[in-house]
């Protein structure tokens, strides 16, 4: 019988070495038969991240701190100035009350509260001009003034230029404050956990403390006093700083006159080659913007050596004026290809890396094959087991509709913090084996190679190979 290759007892040395190549060429004509998303991806040329423009790295949340919450309050003086709004409380007999009655004395409560100390005299309230309105002379002015320059300007007005009332009925005169000037204003949250108030003893809670965030968004008209007409007195009032449901930031909206016009956009600048335009981009911010003097941005969160952007007035209160706390848009990545599909939260003020990322989603991340079973929680392998896919493709949406592929490697993000880069809202990760993973992966899944014996030199060596054909068919 020739030396056909068939009794193995019989086979030469010549034979073996050709079918060694045949053999080998076997394996890759079906390796590609069978398909390979690692062969077919179409996301696989992305642009690599060393490569990458910094604008599309995207900007660490970590960076941002907490601006101090003092900027967010005005500086209270240490004596009180008038203003219109103000109700004095003046008893001047015999022009204003008798010296036979008693004392008016009056008090302001808020609640079960005392605002302040009691007051004496009549109210008289500080017109919008400055003044107040008082018999026998002209209204005075006292605009500006502290309670004991006001009774001073009262007194002068009684005696000078004509001496209406006398020295002795002039040092009867006493000017209180009965009730200080208040600023309406509206706060509108878009965050949950609005205030409730309870009707009994009119204590102030919040929704979320009381029925577990079942509400949101709520409106609350205060009407603060003067000197806490200001941004933190209200955000304290109606629950405090912004919910993690609410972007980081408070728009102070001016209730002055408005303009007639209708605020325009002009067109932004064309897009570059990814998409991104040179400037800014047309849109709601753009519009938000041209209507000048009418919103105020004042964000709650900076980085280090950020101008800020708002001023000492900005954060003062008036009539008319309202607070707006925009909700945060959900902010989702999304996982694909061997990472488990499907839609992940991106946190609002910390980072998340794209190693992260696939550990959150509990993706092969280094792992060389071996698994963790899900039954018993046993750490289970097979054999030398094969490398780790390390092919991250991130599909990153663009200002104005672009889109751009970014390549990862995730073995060199492990060592180099650069390559670790930022996963931005909207995100898109798709997990794949590079051609020599996958190709690694299928010839240690189809030849399996069991050593039985003792090794004591070449010629005790005995072993056995077993190929794991596709059609599961078992071959040695």
């Amino acid at each position: 019988m020739p030396n056909s290759c068939l009794p193995q007892s019989r086979r030469s040395p010549s034979c073996r070495r050709v079918l060694q190549p045949w053999l080998l060429g076997l394996l890759l004509g079906l390796s590609l038969a069978s398909g390979c998303a690692a062969l077919s991806n179409p996301t696989a040329d992305g642009i690599p991240v060393r490569r990458l423009p910094p604008e599309l790295l995207g900007k660490a949340r970590s960076d941002e701190k907490t601006i101090p919450l003092s900027l967010l309050r005005q500086e209270k003086p240490e004596v009180y100035r008038l203003a219109p709004g103000d109700i004095l409380g003046i008893y001047l007999p015999p022009v204003l009350g008798k010296p036979e009655q008693p004392f008016p004395v009056s008090m302001t409560y808020s609640g079960e509260r005392m605002e302040q100390l009691p007051s004496v005299g009549y109210p008289i309230p500080v017109q919008p001009d400055g003044t107040v309105p008082l018999p026998q002379i002209r209204p005075v002015q006292v605009e500006g003034m502290t309670l004991a320059e006001a009774e001073a300007a009262i007194r002068r007005a009684y005696r000078e230029p004509k001496k209406i009332l006398q020295e002795e009925a002039l040092e009867q005169l006493i000017v209180t404050l009965q009730r200080p000037r208040r600023y309406h204003v509206l706060v509108v949250r878009e965050d949950s956990g609005g205030p409730i108030i309870n009707q009994t003893s009119g204590l102030i809670g919040t929704s979320s403390t009381i029925i577990g965030n079942a509400k949101r968004g709520y409106g609350v008209a205060l009407d603060l006093p003067a000197y806490e007409n200001d941004v933190l007195n209200a955000l304290t009032r109606t629950g405090g700083l912004p919910g993690l449901d609410a972007v980081n930031e408070v728009t102070v909206q001016r209730g002055g006159q408005r303009s007639k016009e209708r605020p325009t956009v002009m067109p932004g600048p064309r897009p570059d080659m990814f998409g991104c335009p040179t400037g800014a981009c047309a849109g709601p911010e753009g519009e938000e913007a041209s209507a000048a003097g009418q919103s105020i941005r004042i964000p709650l969160r900076l980085r280090p050596g950020e101008e800020i952007p708002f001023t000492a007035k900005d954060v003062v209160l008036n009539d008319g004026d309202i607070i707006f706390i925009r909700a945060r848009d959900t902010e989702l990545f999304y996982t694909g290809g061997l990472l488990s599909s499907g839609e992940y939260i991106l946190p609002r003020d910390y980072d998340l890396h794209v190693v992260e990322a696939v550990a959150k989603v509990r993706a092969p991340l280094l792992n060389g094959g071996i698994n963790q079973n899900n039954f018993t929680g046993a750490v289970t392998g097979f054999g030398l087991g094969g490398p780790s896919p390390s092919l991250l493709s991130v599909v990153r949406r663009t200002a104005c509709g672009g889109q751009v592929v970014i390549r990862v490697d995730l073995n060199r993000a492990m060592r180099e913090p650069r390559e670790n880069i930022l996963v931005q809202p909207g995100d898109v990760l798709i997990l794949q084996e590079t051609p020599f993973e996958a190709v690694t992966r299928y010839l240690t899944q189809v030849i399996r190679v069991n050593f039985l014996g003792t090794i004591i030199n070449q010629r005790d060596l005995l072993g056995t190979t077993t190929i794991a054909l596709p059609n599961g068919t078992i071959g040695q």
